[in-house]
């Protein structure tokens, strides 16, 4: 029963405090998922958000979903999802309705002004704390020999090229790598 409820209320904390969206919500999934109750190592952390991220819906509900039902199985899917879209659906309904009725005050503007460089903070640190385990098998900057990888800095910066300058679909990138590695794991096994 306390996993249960570890669940519920780790999830309930990331759905009322990841402002931002999904990408602004993976440090709070992190802290909670990874740093407190050691429900997942880091590793599965990155795997995770890349599961999280190909699958349709936001990335903190499928995350949710998904360490619940590691965890504790269909019932603990379905808390973990339910606590984190309960705030949501709270501050939503109220936000909606003050924001309706002081949308013209100076103050609510300058709210909202002041969340958006926190948002890209917490933006900027959810992209390091994914690159850095791609990148060092340590999970910290570190070039002694063996916990650099090259292969994920190429596909990197490969997807970045394809991204920014072809302005391709995010989704054909990430089937692009996705193939890319099927044919180096292919290459490797039969050589």
């Amino acid at each position: 029963m306390a996993v249960y409820v570890e669940l519920f209320l780790a999830f309930l904390q990331i759905g009322a405090f990841s402002f931002g969206g999904g990408y602004a919500a993976m440090p709070l999934i992190q802290a909670q998922v990874v740093n407190q109750y050691h429900w997942l190592s880091m590793t599965d952390f990155t795997d995770l958000i890349t599961i999280s991220q190909m699958t349709p819906g936001p990335i903190a509900i499928n995350a949710a979903t998904f360490v619940g039902n590691q965890i504790a199985g269909i019932p603990g899917a379905l808390l973990a999802t339910l606590g984190c879209i309960l705030p949501s659906c709270i501050f939503v309904t109220a936000l909606a309705w003050i924001y309706t009725k002081y949308r013209n005050l100076s103050v609510m503007q300058g709210v909202l002004e002041s969340l958006r460089p926190a948002v890209v903070a917490m933006i900027a640190t959810a992209g390091v704390a994914i690159l850095l385990p791609a990148f060092f098998l340590s999970g910290s900057v570190s070039f002694r020999a063996g916990n650099f990888q090259l292969r994920p800095v190429l596909y990197f910066a490969g997807a970045m090229l394809l991204l920014r300058k072809w302005k391709m679909d995010p989704v054909v990138v990430m089937v692009l790598c996705g193939v890319a590695e099927v044919l180096y794991q292919s290459a490797v096994k039969f050589l």
